[in-house]
């Protein structure tokens, strides 16, 4: 399969088998993934691989963690160590973001304004969503936007290469608002932070959320296209037209 079918080919995958994943396939994933560009090839990845009991209490503690919060609306504080949105959100964004979360309530029969169902849906982010390899993405803490935007890159890769070996993934940027609760369990140093989590593993074809497909702008929407440039006198050409 080429690159570009790749990634027409993938997809954010909400319900998975629980058919085990061999660790030579996650460290081939890996190890194809770690050849990602990054500036001066500081390489600033950083994953813990979760699988087995390791995995399970890391969901049971979250999910546990999730029941403390009495609205049931937003998760307990802290957030998260970093802002991935602001807020409020404003177009277009706001109008994608809603799209898709209607369209995967619809799906799995959420009511538009049913709290408490969505409450329940979400939590299925921190079940890995049946996934059985949770991974956890860390960058140390003093990188700057530098380094966050070449573990961009490196995320995209993990999910082609997932791809290339028959694996889906789902990235979850919703890992951060439990890094107290990673930070315990992977015994993460003082100096790194949680990027987002991942969920690895073989796709359910049955699973209701996985028949959600989602829409792209068109190219003409987000690209211009630079052809020629008018030309721009110098300063000294300025000054001997003015003479």
């Amino acid at each position: 399969m080429s690159v570009i079918e790749l990634l027409h080919r993938r997809r954010s995958v909400r319900g998975f088998l629980p058919k085990p994943v061999p660790r030579e396939l996650i460290m081939k994933i890996l190890e194809a993934a770690s050849r990602s560009p990054s500036g001066t090839n500081m390489q600033p990845w950083r994953v813990y691989v979760l699988t087995g009991e390791a995995k399970d209490r890391l969901v049971r503690e979250t999910l546990a963690r999730r029941e403390q919060e009495p609205h049931r609306e937003k998760p307990p504080k802290p957030f998260g160590e970093y802002d991935y949105n602001p807020e409020p959100l404003f177009e277009p964004y706001l109008s994608r973001r809603r799209t898709v979360g209607f369209a995967l309530y619809q799906l799995l029969g959420v009511a538009h304004g049913d709290r408490a169902a969505s409450w329940i849906i979400a939590g299925r982010n921190f079940e890995f969503f049946g996934a059985p390899v949770g991974l956890i993405f860390t960058i140390d803490k003093s990188l700057q936007q530098g380094s966050w935007l070449d573990y961009g890159i490196f995320l995209q890769s993990v999910m082609l290469a997932a791809n290339d070996v028959g694996l889906d993934t789902c990235a979850q940027a919703a890992w951060r608002h439990y890094h107290d609760v990673i930070r315990r369990i992977c015994k993460l140093p003082d100096n790194e932070i949680v990027v987002c989590g991942m969920s690895l593993g073989y796709a359910d074809d049955d699973a209701p959320a996985n028949k959600l497909t989602t829409e792209r702008a068109p190219v003409e929407s987000f690209a211009t296209f630079v052809d020629a440039v008018d030309r721009v006198a110098s300063p000294a050409e300025e000054s001997h037209a003015s003479v």
